[in-house]
């Protein structure tokens, strides 16, 4: 009986199995595998990240006992707002860990936060007329594409799914 290329090459023992795995192995199973792990290392950055704006939206309490009301209260808005958009990234990663693909509702959920963050800055610290009419079109084509995304989205869904989706209620 001959021996093949590989065994010969090969001696008996560790090495041997160690590159018989490796060649029989899925490569997609690794893929997912460093997947996850790297999505779950972003997911605690994010937590992280979002307890550490809490900390300081709550330390900057203090400006209402220091500055105008009117400016602490600016930046204690702009700074929740902040952290609403850093939820729904933390959104779009789980979903994309349990569903192994990512929702284009929900990026389009983050980028409509955080444009609604710049406008209310933009707001506050007096914008011309054209920066409002820019974000506008921004805002109403964002939310053309997330009515269209929730429409003929890929996965089936039910009617109160898609309720739910565009941020209806029915009792």
């Amino acid at each position: 009986m001959t021996k093949t290329t590989m065994e010969q090459t090969l001696s008996k023992g560790w090495p041997k199995r160690f590159i018989i795995t490796l060649t029989t192995y899925d490569i997609t199973r690794v893929w997912e595998a460093g997947t996850r792990f790297i999505l779950s290392l972003l997911t605690l950055t994010i937590l992280l990240g979002l307890a550490g704006g809490v900390v300081k939206t709550f330390l900057d309490l203090r400006l209402l006992l220091s500055a105008d009301l009117d400016v602490a209260l600016r930046h204690i808005i702009v700074d929740a707002l902040t952290l609403l958009a850093v939820v729904e990234v933390l959104k779009t990663t789980l979903t994309y860990c349990s569903d192994g693909r990512v929702r284009v509702t929900f990026i389009v959920d983050t980028v409509l936060v955080v444009m609604l963050t710049e406008i209310i800055s933009r707001w506050f610290t007096g914008g011309e007329w054209r920066q409002f009419a820019i974000l506008g079109g921004i805002l109403i084509t964002l939310g053309l594409i997330r009515i269209l995304a929730v429409r003929y989205s890929p996965a089936p869904t039910t009617f109160t799914q898609q309720a739910n989706q565009l941020g209806l209620s029915f009792p």
